[in-house]
């Protein structure tokens, strides 16, 4: 009976620890009045400062937990946006530049770099500069409206990740994914610390694995479909560094990817596979072996993967530090995972699947999650994209101050 009992407390004990044992995480609105916000950035050279995405163009400024009244930058006349075209991306270089991803007018995808006015919070318009690929087009093509990717990232190496998708239609049917002449359906890294006056905007990285030649020398990885939403995890805080990308499936399969740190030149696999199963396989693979997700879900679960990040901060508590949170777009659902690495390779194998949209929900639904963002302590925030909002969450033992209501700074 003495044996029993002490088993018995040895599993509560094991139960207790473990985040799937109750509703351990919340939220609460950070931000809110947005109109169909894609992304949460925080503005590296100034914890008090974050910048909130609008897909259709604008670009909002939350300054010490407020919203600014005067827009960073204002692109709506300038972009399509609509479906899955608009301002998707926003990455700040450490030199202070920035860069946004959009599809122009025509649809296509551009790279814009500018600088900050006077005021630090206003971007200059008039210094617009569009990355010019490979010396000629200001803008990379895009043959369909659908799978334009959107994310650029700096990376830990300081270079610029962009995620491109496929292209757009269904099955990818130029095989564009697999093929090395195209930009498309590749994970690109570049080096944008250049001049102003460069006349690309960037140079290759010589360590890129296609610098050589036998491939676009800004290519780090192929057989993306639609890597809608990647991160890094971050190094600064304990993380390994790896590029973690969720990648969105076509019919079948949602996509979870990782990449330990500076390991380029991958494939994975699409469109002759869609997850670790085979799709079309008419056309050979641009090379071997094509990698496997570390974790996939399909139908019953959700219909559009949206990435996240390896949770490093505090607030959330112990039992969730150097887990992967993402969410499903359609469904509106919020999941994390357990990552083990194996120190010999670097590589990750992903367990214990908690499904923590009831949690989250419980203190405001989250709606559709177009994106998730961190703070400068590493804090993470979910961007409900049908409800305008930003969610910052929290475990229940360390429930931050927060603000009792939304408040508009006007800036002269």
């Amino acid at each position: 009976m003495r044996n029993l009992r002490g088993l018995l407390v040895l599993l509560a004990a094991i139960v207790a620890s473990s985040p799937t044992a109750e509703a351990q995480l919340r939220t609460r609105v950070y931000a809110s009045g947005f109109v169909s916000p894609v992304l949460f950035l925080q503005d590296p050279g100034d914890r008090t400062v974050q910048y909130v995405v609008e897909q259709g163009g604008r670009i909002r400024v939350i300054h010490d937990g407020s919203l600014v009244a005067s827009d960073f930058l204002d692109l709506r006349g300038v972009i399509s946006a609509g479906g899955e075209r608009g301002l998707l991306g926003m990455a700040i270089a450490p030199d202070g530049r920035v860069f946004v991803d959009f599809t122009n007018p025509s649809g296509d995808t551009v790279i814009a770099r500018f600088r900050r006015s006077s005021d630090p919070l206003v971007a200059d318009p008039g210094s617009r500069f569009d990355l010019r690929w490979g010396g000629g087009d200001a803008f990379i093509p895009q043959p369909f409206a659908n799978h334009n990717g959107g994310n650029i990232v700096f990376g830990p190496d300081g270079y610029l990740y962009i995620g491109m998708g496929d292209g757009g239609s269904g099955d990818d049917p130029d095989h564009r994914a697999q093929n090395l002449s195209e930009l498309l359906g590749k994970m690109l890294r570049i080096d944008v610390n250049v001049p102003d006056g460069h006349p690309t905007g960037y140079q290759i990285p010589p360590d890129n694995p296609f610098a050589g030649g036998g491939g676009r020398p800004e290519i780090w990885s192929v057989g993306l479909r639609n890597p809608w939403r990647f991160s890094f995890d971050d190094p600064a805080r304990g993380g390994t560094g790896a590029l973690v990308i969720g990648d969105v499936g076509q019919n079948r399969f949602e996509e979870v990817d990782y990449e330990p740190r500076g390991r380029g030149g991958r494939n994975y696999g699409w469109r002759n596979r869609e997850g670790a199963h085979e799709n079309v396989t008419s056309r050979p693979p641009a090379f071997l072996p094509l990698v496997d997700p570390i974790h996939e879900y399909d139908r019953a679960s959700g219909q559009s993967i949206t990435g996240g990040y390896v949770y490093r901060g505090r607030f959330m508590g112990p039992n969730y530090a150097g887990r992967y949170f993402f969410a499903d777009f359609v469904q509106g659902r919020v999941w994390s995972l357990a990552l083990t690495i194996d120190t010999a390779t670097g590589e990750a194998r992903a367990s214990d699947l908690t499904d923590h949209t009831a949690e989250l929900g419980a203190s405001g639904a989250i709606g559709n999650v177009s994106s998730f963002g961190l703070d400068a302590d590493g804090e993470l925030y979910v961007v409900s994209y049908s409800g305008g909002a930003i969610l910052k969450v929290f475990g229940l033992a360390s429930a931050p101050a927060m603000p009792t209501g939304l408040r508009i700074i006007i800036r002269n």
